[in-house]
């Protein structure tokens, strides 16, 4: 195993290290180019070419079931845990005060050399839908993909594909921007949420991948195809290091530990307990339970900005889980072995 996870983490650190320091560099418009370059063609052509050389074999379609399974137990654990938390106390379901009572209390704290000032009810909500995302939806795509790939290799890619594509995507923007315009203040219509499922590339990318697998390729087109999807992955480490260099927030470290616990330990743990009774073992099984194990999705910060969710945890929880989950793989190799 020490072998296995040392061919992880030399490519894993080293490019996102090389990408955060990249992001101290050069200006800061640039991950966003990388970051669209990579979303229209370069995770397109990899899941195109990924998918002509896995194996879709087996009861392959438990894995995106499996995926909403996890988006919403982790929804539900954590909604549990927001209950007994201040961020629903009776406290901040007061309404909002108005002016007269906002400047008396203002009054007030002026005479208090210390005091202990709540969330606002507004920005408690907003909290609220942030920590449940970071529990829901996990990095699947950019970060979940290399890690599948130098764990269990491309035999067994298509499970992870599955799992992202029809699971954390259709999650993060069906489920997820439902959830965010209900505790945000996000203006978006419903259609506007079609329209962001429908203008995803990589869905029509993997539509497009089913079809022409078994088209016969000249041998040189088809080892260029199989390079750029790896150089794709390649690119993602590196767009996932210069995002994280540009994240500054140390605020909110209680909440996010406690949204990641629930996202990068219960929930695959659950989800792997359940799988393994249900007759999965090996390749399959840890396919899965990795994909549950990510740390949370940029796409959360990407709703949670759109919607004025909390920035802040939003942005704490990428971090630590970005770092923790280097710690918490070992753990799925034992407990789980291929």
């Amino acid at each position: 195993m020490l072998k296995t996870l040392l061919v992880l983490y030399t490519p894993l650190v080293g490019w996102v290290g090389f990408g955060w320091l990249l992001g101290h560099k050069l200006p800061a418009s640039m991950p966003t180019a990388l970051g669209l370059l990579l979303f229209w063609i370069g995770v397109p052509l990899s899941t195109i070419g990924f998918l002509r050389h896995a194996n879709l074999a087996g009861s392959i379609w438990v894995a995106p079931l499996a995926a909403w399974i996890a988006i919403f137990l982790g929804a539900g654990l954590a909604w549990l845990w927001l209950q007994q938390s201040h961020l629903v106390s009776s406290e901040h379901k007061k309404a909002p005060l108005d002016s007269a009572e906002l400047t008396e209390r203002a009054e007030q704290l002026e005479l208090c050399t210390e005091v202990i000032v709540p969330i606002p009810p507004d920005r408690a909500r907003a909290t609220q839908g942030s920590f449940l995302l970071a529990a829901m939806v996990g990095n699947t795509g950019y970060l979940g993909f290399p890690v599948s790939l130098a764990l269990i290799g491309s035999d067994y890619f298509a499970w992870t594909l599955f799992y992202d594509i029809l699971g954390t995507a259709l999650g993060a923007y069906g489920l997820g921007v439902v959830l965010a315009a209900r505790f945000g203040q996000g203006k978006q219509t419903v259609w506007d949420l079609v329209q962001t499922l429908l203008y995803n590339p990589v869905l029509w990318s993997f539509g497009v991948g089913l079809c022409i697998r078994n088209v016969p390729f000249p041998a040189l087109l088809d080892q260029a195809l199989y390079a750029g999807a790896w150089g794709s992955v390649t690119a993602s480490l590196v767009l996932l290091g210069m995002r994280l260099s540009q994240i500054s927030s140390g605020r909110s470290i209680k909440l996010a530990i406690a949204s990641l616990s629930i996202k990068m330990l219960i929930v695959p743990l659950i989800m792997g307990v359940g799988i393994s009774t249900l007759g999965f073992t090996g390749a399959p099984r840890l396919a899965m339970v990795l994909q549950m194990s990510m740390p949370p999705a940029f796409a959360t910060l990407v709703i949670g900005e759109a919607y004025h969710l909390d920035r802040d945890l939003t942005v704490t929880a990428l971090a630590l889980g970005s770092l923790a989950m280097l710690a918490t793989l070992p753990l799925w190799l034992i407990l789980f072995p291929l």
